[in-house]
């Protein structure tokens, strides 16, 4: 634990140390102009495949909602640990998470047509109409044995209402951290610290549920059907791993920028980032292998559909989400897992490409486990599944968002200290050293 005094007096000197200056505006503008195209999207819809628009739109801000659930994350855990060598990367999470509450506005015209539309076929959660044709000839959804089981829970009005709750979580979360921290760079008061550790004891917990529920509502609910005890933690483990990667190009970015942060960020901050991507890489491997065995070895059709679909067609020969699934065990964990066993590619320009690959690797893994879903084709519940295909709807929204969480991100840099100057673990965060 700290043995500082209550009040940091004398605060550590960033003075040189640059902010990224205000060419938020721009990203402000390019992010709302491609928001805009993927809403054209939602109410134009696609005559082939009516729900697709609004898969697109969850999957792009599905991304970048990972990455600040990630960040989230990791302060929580430094703060409880009284982590010392973080505490300037996590003054770049701090302006990173002020996104919260501009992603929940984002993501509300998502929920608000789903809820407005569940009767047209449109929306991507089929059990928001009783009416719908479940695939596989178990006849209407509002006959259908497992929803009636599960029906209590997926409610419309309590669906919109866990959205307010999970979004309210993480930004009050994510505002009361950024509170007490900056209070630290004007006064010093120690104070801001301990309630820090105390928030983060409890919001942990809380926010474990928060992100659990939420991946169980917007996409394990996709296929109603379906049975997973560990689908919260594959989606903390992909969080943490996203988190890490973007925080890691982040800081790149600032020690970059000439008289920026480049003599503060000491490769040893890199190199812990880097084993700490390590251990998630193994962690995300294996609940991943661990729900896939678990429902290999049950053998019940309730769980086994939901790799079928991702594996084979109709006509039992191998299809488009086959590949990616390959790909996702080679590229998302063999090669990340034997990368960073080395040493020297922990730091540099070989943990960046790697942070960037990881990043490339997650989209996919979100987009294998969004996209494909059962599609009705007749009235006797016949159904094909949607294969791999990339929709400009998912282009739009994956950059407009991005461009969302880079404008917060600079404006709260801006605003703030680029380090927390009075923390009372800030010199030996500088000082960092293996």
């Amino acid at each position: 634990m700290s043995t500082s005094s209550d009040v940091i007096s004398t605060p550590v000197s960033d003075v040189g140390i640059r902010t990224p200056g205000n060419r938020s505006m721009q990203f402000l503008i390019a992010g709302l102009v491609f928001i805009a195209l993927s809403a054209i999207g939602l109410f134009t819809g696609s005559e082939a495949d009516p729900s697709r628009p609004f898969v697109g739109w969850l999957v792009g801000i599905s991304f970048w909602l990972s990455i600040l659930i990630g960040m989230l994350f990791l302060m929580m855990i430094w703060w409880m640990f009284d982590s010392g060598w973080s505490v300037i990367i996590r003054r770049q999470m701090e302006h990173a998470i002020s996104a919260f509450p501009y992603l929940g506005l984002i993501f509300l015209p998502l929920v608000v047509l789903s809820f407005l539309s569940a009767g047209s076929g449109e929306v991507p959660w089929i059990w928001m109409n009783g009416d719908a044709l479940v695939p596989g000839g178990h006849g209407t959804v509002s006959g259908d044995v497992l929803y009636v089981a599960k029906s209590p829970f997926l409610d419309k009005m309590f669906f919109v209402a866990r959205y307010f709750i999970y979004f309210g979580v993480w930004t009050v979360l994510a505002l009361m951290f950024r509170k007490w921290s900056f209070n630290m760079d004007r006064t010093g008061d120690h104070a801001n610290v301990h309630r820090s550790r105390k928030l983060a004891a409890v919001g942990l917990f809380i926010c474990a549920f928060a992100t659990t529920f939420a991946a169980i509502d917007w996409f394990k609910s996709l296929n109603y059907h379906w049975f997973s005890t560990m689908y919260g933690v594959w989606f903390f483990a992909a969080s943490m791993r996203a988190a890490l990667s973007a925080t890691v190009l982040t800081m790149f970015y600032m020690a970059s920028r000439g008289d920026g942060l480049k003599n503060i960020i000491k490769p040893t901050h890199f190199y812990l980032m880097g084993c700490l991507m390590l251990a998630f890489t193994i962690f995300w491997a294996y609940i991943s292998f661990c729900q896939y065995f678990l429902i290999y070895n049950a053998n019940i059709p309730e769980e086994t559909f939901w790799y079928n679909m991702r594996e084979m067609g109709n006509d039992g020969l191998k299809n488009s989400w086959w590949w990616v699934s390959l790909g996702l065990v080679f590229f998302h964990f063999f090669v990340p897992f034997i990368y960073l066993l080395w040493y020297k590619n922990k730091f540099g320009t070989k943990l960046k490409t790697i942070a960037v690959w990881i990043l490339v690797f997650h989209l996919l893994d979100l987009y294998w486990n969004i996209v494909p879903q059962k599609l009705t084709t007749d009235s006797h519940g016949g159904y094909t599944v949607r294969q791999f295909g990339v929709s400009w709807v998912d282009v739009t929204m994956f950059l407009g968002v991005g461009a969302i969480v880079v404008w917060a991100f600079l404006r709260s840099a801006s605003k703030e200290r680029p380090i927390p100057v009075r923390d009372p673990r800030i010199e030996e965060s500088i000082n960092c050293h293996e």
